[in-house]
């Protein structure tokens, strides 16, 4: 069975994917993947991928702003990858528009995807699942798909790619053997925790002999060199592609983290994670996995779901103390 797997973003929702990946393989299927170029390192040379197509969609949309004819020659290259392959089944786990659009375009026999996907992605398939329960976890919700083709998942499990040895990263960034990392950063300011808190919890770590290592993308550099100020730890921002990251969190004691991309990655890397969560829902979207811890700022209008907040209490009500009751338990 040939299959086209659309998940084109972003970071977390790819990590929650690769369940589906795992056992379409287990279950004798060649795959092809396409997905967004921001993401592409990470699912590069995966064993489990037969073909990674990769879709420039940030360069594309700016060479059309800049109205660049080479706009349509890198659509033309991606739609010649689109059809140069039939396939049994393409898979919709995006569920928007631009998911859709590439749907309609391969060359597919059955193409699905679920009824309330969103943006219209849903009149580019001609067999439409039924509606899922928005409520439940992104991993399970994909694994459902499986279920409508006649397979199964025996196990779940979050395949990543061969990794950068962890060695040559110590080497690389002076990582000691005991590490923990923190990640402080995300695109949504009602997501973020307290400057206090991170505080607090680099100064705790290095008295039990852990290195706070801080990781995020070159964006967070400035936010993140306000919490090192006066403060034990080491920052790795931008310093790292996606699989070396991965490496980077695989490698670390515990990971403590607000809802965000990396948060996935390192929940599927394997340490033991901590979750910070407010305005969005840990049951949906949360690190899976029994091992790992999700605290909330209990308050009556979490989860709000919104992007921009006046208080954020839902954060700051997730004490320095809480914290660090549960980070004690594992360091």
């Amino acid at each position: 069975m040939k299959v086209l797997i659309v998940k084109l973003s972003s970071l977390g929702d790819i990590i929650h994917a690769l369940p589906v990946l795992s056992a379409l393989k287990n279950n004798g299927a060649q795959i092809d993947w396409i997905v967004e170029e921001e993401f592409s390192s990470l699912l590069q040379g995966h064993p489990y991928i037969d073909r990674l197509l990769v879709w420039p969609r940030k360069r594309v949309l700016q060479k059309i702003r800049q109205k660049n004819l080479n706009a349509i020659v890198l659509w033309k290259d991606l739609l010649q990858q689109l059809r140069a392959k039939d396939y049994d089944v393409v898979i919709d786990l995006q569920g928007l528009l631009k998911s859709g659009i590439l749907v309609s375009l391969a060359r597919g026999r059955c193409k699905i995807g679920f009824a309330n996907h969103r943006e219209g992605s849903t009149f580019f398939y001609n067999f439409k699942l039924p509606p899922y329960d928005p409520d439940e976890h992104a991993v399970l919700r994909y694994l459902k798909v499986l279920n409508y083709m006649g397979l199964s998942a025996k196990e779940i499990e979050f395949p990543l790619p061969p990794l950068p040895p962890l060695e040559d990263l110590r080497k690389r960034f002076g990582l000691p053997k005991k590490y923990a990392v923190l990640i402080p950063c995300t695109r949504w300011p009602t997501k973020y925790w307290t400057r206090d808190g991170w505080k607090k919890l680099s100064q705790f770590l290095e008295k039990q002999g852990f290195l706070p290592v801080f990781v995020g993308s070159s964006k967070d550099k400035d936010y993140v060199k306000s919490l090192l100020n006066g403060n034990p730890g080491l920052s790795l921002c931008g310093k790292t592609d996606l699989k070396e990251l991965a490496s980077v969190l695989k490698g670390a004691r515990l990971v403590i983290s607000v809802d965000t991309g990396p948060l996935h990655l390192a929940a599927a890397s394997g340490p033991p994670v901590i979750a910070l969560f407010g305005p969005t829902a840990p049951w949906r979207t949360g690190p899976f996995g029994e091992k790992h811890v999700i605290l909330r700022g209990e308050i009556a209008c979490s989860p709000c779901f919104q992007k921009e907040c006046s208080d954020r209490r839902c954060m700051k009500n997730l004490t320095p103390e809480r914290v660090l009751e549960f980070v004690s338990k594992i360091v």
